[in-house]
């Protein structure tokens, strides 16, 4: 019984030490990106969506030229890591009431990866 128990312990730690977890890479972020892509643009430019160029730091429901939902234009908080993680993940959940129309990113990853693209954007 003991040395089945040590054969599992070490299956497992071999296991964990093979799949490590990785960390945020912006270079798959901007693979994430593309779907974003058809509604924001990273030029500057409005479209269905506002521009995410230089969003780090930028107050929610505030870029210029680009017509938001009350919602979002009522929150108090610029976008970081974090709010852009709950954001992106759910939408509605983290902002109720905005309009939009993206379900969300469930893989924690593939947010960690957005993520990290989307603060490089300058």
């Amino acid at each position: 019984m003991k040395t089945g128990f040590c054969f599992s312990l070490a299956l497992l730690a071999m296991a964990l030490l093979s799949n490590p977890v990785r960390a945020q890479d912006a270079a798959a972020g901007k693979i994430v990106f593309a779907q974003c892509a058809a509604c924001h643009s990273l030029d500057g430019s409005n479209g269905v969506g506002p521009s995410l160029r230089g969003i780090e730091g930028r107050k929610a429901g505030s870029f210029q030229g680009f017509h938001y939902s009350r919602a979002l234009k009522a929150t108090h908080y610029a976008w970081d890591a974090a709010t852009l993680d709950a954001y992106i993940a759910d939408p509605q959940a983290a902002i109720p009431g905005n309009v939009m129309p993206f379900s969300g990113i469930a893989d924690k990853q593939q947010r960690d990866d957005l993520v990290a693209f989307l603060l490089t954007l300058k």
